[in-house]
């Protein structure tokens, strides 16, 4: 067995707010918005938006209504702590990084290296709408 991860679903508090930020980042790296799919899960009662890309697909969520306003916290146990995705180089992150500034994330650690993680990691560090901690590296 290969370990390739093929989905991951994120809850978010405001399905409209985070489709806007979505479209917008994953449009930048490399999502056909084409693709998007959008439904309800009726059994579960939530809706979901899809974005499918051949490497990853990635869903939103939306919450239950009892946890609209549970705030996230990345240090909770079971939690997401960050979600990365890869660039092809440094300049690639240098030059996707106006266009995340454009879409109203919070710039957590603008682009450097983090010799920590390795010699040769370079990464940019923002937040989405609910605060979930996502990174280009």
């Amino acid at each position: 067995m290969e370990p390739i991860i093929d989905h991951i679903q994120l809850t978010v508090r405001d399905l409209a707010v985070s489709e806007a930020f979505y479209d917008k980042l994953l449009l930048l790296l490399g999502y056909d918005l084409a693709k998007k799919n959008k439904g309800r899960v009726e059994a579960h009662d939530f809706d979901v938006v899809e974005y499918v890309h051949p490497k990853l697909v990635l869903g939103i969520n939306s919450p239950r209504a009892s946890e609209r306003d549970t705030p996230v916290h990345r240090r909770r146990p079971g939690s997401l702590h960050h979600l990365a995705f890869r660039a092809s180089s440094p300049e690639a992150i240098d030059a996707l990084y106006p266009h995340v500034q454009a879409t109203g994330a919070q710039i957590v650690a603008p682009p450097q290296y983090w010799p920590q993680h390795g010699e040769r990691y370079y990464a940019l560090f923002f937040k989405d709408p609910d605060g979930m901690k996502l990174e280009l590296m």
